[in-house]
């Protein structure tokens, strides 16, 4: 794995999802990709190989990044094109992405679970889990989002 940091960014695998995006035509194109590399991790009910599972650690920190108050994307190594505002579902789906690739059979975690930075890159993700979570919810707000609910649960499904 090709890593100079524990910076979802900070990967070599990650640099051809990057580029693809940049290549997208328009915001909601690189946001269907980024539900792409999402449903693919929290999809794969096997071994979850490193390079994806660093493609949907960088997707769920594009999420997190679109959403307001998020954590900056990397100038250097994140895309240059304007991602959209993500919706809370697909917050939530990244959060699923995130646990996948933490999980006990995601190569990514092995790996890093290995290294010295390990705990740094843990602590990394869970920073990308706090930034995904909806920054209020008031009363007014759950009452009003429960008729969204069936549109929501449909778009944190993945195809």
């Amino acid at each position: 794995m090709g890593f100079w940091g524990t910076s979802p960014f900070d990967r070599g695998a990650v640099a051809d999802f990057v580029g693809d995006l940049d290549d997208m035509a328009d915001g909601a194109e690189r946001l269907a990709a980024i539900r792409e590399a999402l449903c693919f991790a929290v999809e794969e009910t096997g071994y979850l190989e490193a390079p994806e599972g660093e493609v949907a650690l960088v997707a769920a920190a594009l999420v997190a990044a679109g959403r307001p108050g998020g954590p900056p994307v990397d100038e250097r190594y994140g895309p240059t094109e304007a991602i959209a505002e993500p919706s809370q579902e697909l917050a939530e789906l990244a959060v699923r992405a995130l646990d996948r690739v933490l999980a006990a059979d995601s190569e990514a975690a092995e790996l890093w679970d290995d290294s010295a930075s390990g705990p740094e890159w843990r602590a990394s993700v869970d920073a990308l889990r706090t930034a995904l979570r909806p920054a209020s919810e008031s009363v007014r707000g759950r009452a009003e989002g429960a008729g969204a609910a069936a549109d929501g649960e449909r778009e944190n499904r993945c195809p």
